[in-house]
């Protein structure tokens, strides 16, 4: 099968995942790698045998279709619609942008060109979630009438090299961590109607621990524990919790609540099990059988599938519609939490279709 040229943009910390796995799918030739710091451009470009381009350069390169946007959460709307321009489908780390009307003008310039977009997380296209969601399609727990979902942890500064963004803007627990579970909700319960939530920066400072920066202090300027409920348009109701401020849990991930029984959801950032079921008749857990491959680390799936999506005019799953119901879901939640109130969604998004079952390594079609 004929393989569609990509170039990476942006060669900091997650970038090695991308240059290890896109080669695993049969659609994907990364070609060409570009960062504003050329110095790390020309280092991975050398470690996996690309083109080391300036970010011009790059989106000036007739051969490259595919952008994979890999740079910082606040160049994601700049890139993105810079590479629009260029005539280059664009598939963005999470989240698509920082603020809505970046999301919109993202969507709205795609649209006008013909183009796609498309954003990380894909998680949700690993063997995990496509097992849970084949169980709900099937009845395997009755009729979805609940959900709870929680990411709580310590935060990223005891071990991130550079973790200062992820206490400001644009960041923090919600819009760094909660994509990955507000994108696994909607791809197995469909779009959200309404949220409400409180939210709270429960410490004004954080301390570094990474050697390069040990003992660093941190000013907070985003909230960092926000717990919220989700009312869906199917009228279901869910549990959600974001945090940074908690040492130790022993909380689900997710956890879906049917009529006939309960569905407990693998970690939303892995793309494996364990897929656990309980019904109304068992007297303890059930490990399902997963029913769908790419279990292991398949970051670059939404991208190709973006690809394939193309190639025989379907919608692509990682949509930018979804990304940006995610995007809206995540200001509304911090909306809420300001006005203390009911914040309705003025967006909305398909249910990603569910993968074929059976397909062969690197495909999804």
């Amino acid at each position: 099968m004929a393989k569609t040229k990509v170039g990476i943009i942006g060669c900091g910390n997650i970038s090695d995942t991308y240059f290890k796995a896109c080669p695993a799918f049969e659609v994907l030739q990364i070609t060409a790698c570009a960062d504003m710091d050329m110095a790390r451009a020309r280092a991975q470009a050398a470690k996996y045998g690309l083109r080391a381009l300036s970010v011009d350069e790059l989106l000036a390169d007739a051969e490259i279709e595919l952008v994979i946007n890999l740079t910082v959460p606040m160049a994601h709307a700049e890139i993105n619609v810079r590479a629009l321009e260029a005539g280059k489908n664009v598939h963005t780390e999470k989240p698509l942008a920082v603020t809505r009307a970046e999301g919109q003008r993202t969507l709205e310039l795609a649209a006008r060109k013909q183009l796609r977009v498309g954003s990380a997380p894909d998680t949700f296209m690993g063997g995990g979630l496509q097992t849970c969601l084949g169980l709900i399609n099937a009845g395997a727990i009755g009729e979805p009438v609940a959900a709870s979902a929680f990411m709580v942890g310590r935060g990223p500064e005891a071990w991130h090299p550079s973790p200062d963004s992820f206490y400001q803007t644009g960041a923090g627990p919600m819009f760094d961590v909660g994509p990955y579970y507000l994108t696994s909700l909607l791809c197995l319960l469909g779009p959200v109607h309404r949220v409400t939530a409180s939210a709270r920066a429960s410490f004004a400072e954080r301390t570094a621990g990474h050697p390069d920066v040990f003992g660093r202090k941190i000013r907070v300027g985003t909230p960092t524990h926000i717990a919220g409920v989700l009312e869906f348009r199917s009228g279901l109701i869910c549990t959600l919790i974001t945090s940074f401020d908690i040492w130790h849990s022993q909380l689900p991930r997710i956890e879906i609540y049917g009529s006939t029984g309960t569905l407990s959801v693998p970690d939303p950032n892995t793309f494996g099990g364990p897929v656990l079921l309980r019904s109304a008749e068992d007297s303890q857990w059930r490990e399902m059988p997963l029913t769908h491959g790419y279990t292991e680390n398949s970051r670059g799936i939404g991208a190709a599938d973006m690809v394939h999506a193309l190639r025989s005019g379907r919608p692509h799953r990682a949509s930018g519609a979804l990304a940006y119901h995610v995007l809206d879901l995540m200001h509304a939640f911090h909306d809420a939490a300001r006005a203390g109130t009911h914040v309705e969604l003025a967006s909305t998004c398909q249910q990603p279709a569910a993968l074929p079952r059976g397909l062969q390594p690197g495909t999804l079609d």
